[in-house]
């Protein structure tokens, strides 16, 4: 069965980014593009704030609760920052400063806001650092481990995606790869085709926050599957005319008897 099933995948099918040695400069650069992850609601920010004077920043601070694993060494910065929730109109409740507008920027644009309405207490330039510590996406269909991604680095492309879940299966269908994103509130649908190059320029070759990923099966795979079925149903008819036919035997020799 394996051997049908690679018989019927050809490289055509399988082979990512064909064509792409064969594209001139300017092709190349027209498929660049830069990204940044926007904040979105739902979204939680471990923010920290510091300052050559500790004990000014003690407001801006509050204590956080440690959320490590008894027994588990690895310590990241953001284990032990203080954590807020981006509501659902946008905006977050820091200390001190109160509601702080937080969707639809980017973490420098959050930093840059918050560093001004500090300014207003503090004398300095103060350093803070933001991160979204809630960022997954997930990935469902035919990939060698299908799941939800927890992601620390906010700049994940699909192509890191497919390769954090152990790439797609001989089955996976390369070229309709389908991403299901909420757009503020709103889901909206792509598709990428990972055997074209102009996947480097899709807006879905970056990903963002909750967006979902199906790989759907290619059709060596569906018309196996709709033969394995066919073959199942004609198997379950002659074991029902065997058993019909038996029954009907006994009954004929309980009758002669």
């Amino acid at each position: 069965m394996l051997t049908f099933l690679l018989s019927c995948s050809t490289p055509k099918d399988v082979l990512y980014f064909q064509g792409l040695d064969n594209l001139t400069h300017e092709q190349l650069t027209q498929l660049n593009q830069t990204y940044s992850s926007r904040i979105v609601a739902n979204d939680i920010l471990a923010i920290s704030v510091s300052f050559w004077d500790a004990t000014a920043i003690l407001p801006f601070n509050p204590p956080s609760i440690n959320r490590l694993t008894p027994g588990i060494a690895e310590v990241t910065p953001t284990e032990y920052m203080p954590s807020y929730l981006v509501d659902t109109d946008g905006s977050i409740t820091f200390p001190v400063v109160g509601k702080v507008q937080a969707a639809g920027l980017s973490k420098q644009e959050l930093i840059d806001s918050l560093k001004g309405k500090i300014a207003r207490y503090i004398e300095g330039d103060v350093s803070i650092t933001v991160s979204i510590v809630n960022y997954k996406v997930t990935l469902m269909g035919e990939v060698v481990r299908p799941g939800a991604l927890s992601i620390r680095n906010e700049k994940l492309s699909i192509i890191d995606a497919i390769g954090q879940c152990g790439d797609l299966t001989i089955n996976g269908n390369r070229k309709n790869i389908l991403i299901i994103r909420d757009n503020n509130g709103v889901k909206e649908f792509g598709r990428v085709d990972l055997t074209d190059p102009a996947i480097f320029a899709s807006p879905y070759y970056y990903l963002r926050q909750n967006d979902m990923i199906y790989i759907e099966p290619n059709k060596a795979k569906q018309k196996n599957a709709r033969y394995s079925q066919g073959q199942q149903f004609t198997i379950s008819i002659f074991s029902a005319v065997i058993s019909a036919l038996s029954l009907i035997g006994t009954i004929v020799i309980a009758a002669t008897k």
